[in-house]
């Protein structure tokens, strides 16, 4: 784990090496696509100034739960390692105020609606001749043009279009949305992404470019196998549960204590199953002998498996199948798999003082890693560094 020292200058903090120390970041987003993108940005080095209205980001408000000072931990899960000044771009002021911080900034990241920068007078195509360096960040709902075009988009509803609370479910029952804010987060990776391919491309050009960062686009990038499999076969996919709809068994099986989810993709971890389970029969069985037909014939397939788990115990079973190389897991609840040793090993919960805890960052790298450097609400008017 990583620890802040308490009052530690952030300057001395802003210095430690990252892959992008030396990239200057101001965030003018909210909300969470771009809030991410600015926080993996910031914990690989970046210096980021994080813009906020008067009032502040609206997730400061998404609770419970929230901290003394009633500020909610959604927001806290997304602003690490920035600091926040707060400025009214509808004014004057404001406006004169980030174009100030346009001129010293690398990359911009913002996810207003399409035209409301412009409106203000700081818009992309309005600055960036007089700013060339800036790589700019565009995080919206469907882009600015075509049929739906500067439509304001929010995760479940792209969840809904583009196709995939149709894919997620039970067969028998309604569409679901996923558990989590799956676009949202992909897409303020993908924004993550395409400010670096644009930092490396400057390298070379010396010009910085639009990053056009579209919830839509990203929910539907989401779709494999299911667009795969319609392409192919002009099927339409329905929901399967907890099942793969290609490969089977990639399914949660119960046993005699916690359920498991056992994820075989082949032949031979098929065979390993089933010898450790003294059911080797079922691995020459025809209805079963290879990927297609256990996919085929999945419904006689899962209450054989289910039967001979009986009386097993899930955890035990899991660790011995992952032990002989059959992919398996029991099946955890949100504090256990942050509790698990794996999670600590991997340095995938991180903490500073003043009671600050967040997930850590999962991209490692060997020689810059990831550093936590300022929690949530720091305060800040300017960038640290030239």
């Amino acid at each position: 784990m990583n620890f802040m020292t308490q009052g530690q200058d952030p300057r001395q903090a802003a210095s430690k090496a990252g892959a992008l120390a030396g990239i200057k970041v101001l965030d003018l987003s909210r909300i969470l696509g771009g809030p991410l993108c600015g926080q993996i940005l910031g914990d690989h080095g970046a210096d980021v100034l994080k813009v906020e209205p008067p009032q502040g980001d609206d997730t400061r408000a998404w609770g419970p739960p929230f901290n003394k000072d009633g500020v909610a931990s959604y927001y806290f899960g997304l602003n690490r390692n920035k600091r926040i000044q707060f400025l009214d771009l509808s004014a004057p002021d404001g406006q004169q105020r980030v174009r100030e911080l346009m001129a010293r900034a690398d990359v911009v990241v913002e996810n207003f609606k399409a035209g409301t920068m412009e409106k203000w007078g700081i818009g992309y195509e309005q600055v960036r001749h007089e700013f060339p360096h800036l790589v700019w960040c565009r995080v919206t709902g469907f882009g600015t043009d075509g049929p739906l075009g500067a439509l304001p988009g929010y995760d479940a509803a792209i969840q809904a279009m583009a196709g995939l609370m149709s894919i997620n479910g039970d067969a028998q029952g309604d569409p679901l949305r996923v558990g989590l804010p799956v676009v949202d987060m992909v897409t303020g990776m993908n924004a993550a992404i395409g400010v670096l391919l644009a930092l490396h491309e400057r390298a070379r050009s010396g010009q910085g470019q639009l990053v056009d960062a579209a919830l839509y686009d990203s929910g539907l990038s989401l779709l494999h196998p299911h667009a795969a499999n319609w392409f192919m076969s002009g099927k339409v996919p329905g929901r399967t549960g907890n099942a793969h709809p290609n490969i089977y068994p990639y399914d949660v099986v119960h046993t005699g204590g916690a359920p498991i989810f056992l994820a075989v993709g082949n032949d031979r971890q098929f065979a390993l199953l089933c010898d450790y389970i003294g059911q080797g029969a079922l691995a020459q069985d025809e209805r079963f002998a290879t990927a297609g037909q256990r996919s085929v014939n999945r419904h006689e397939l899962k209450p054989l498996l289910t039967q001979a788990f009986a009386d097993r115990d899930g955890q035990e079973l899991a660790d011995a199948l992952m032990a002989i190389g059959v992919p398996a897991a029991p099946v955890l609840d949100v504090a256990q798999a942050l509790r698990h040793p794996h999670t600590a090993h991997r340095e995938m919960v991180v903490a500073m003082d003043g009671g600050y805890q967040g997930l850590g960052a999962p991209v490692k790298l060997s020689r810059t890693p990831a550093s936590y450097r300022l929690a949530p609400l720091s305060e800040g008017q300017d960038f640290l560094h030239d």
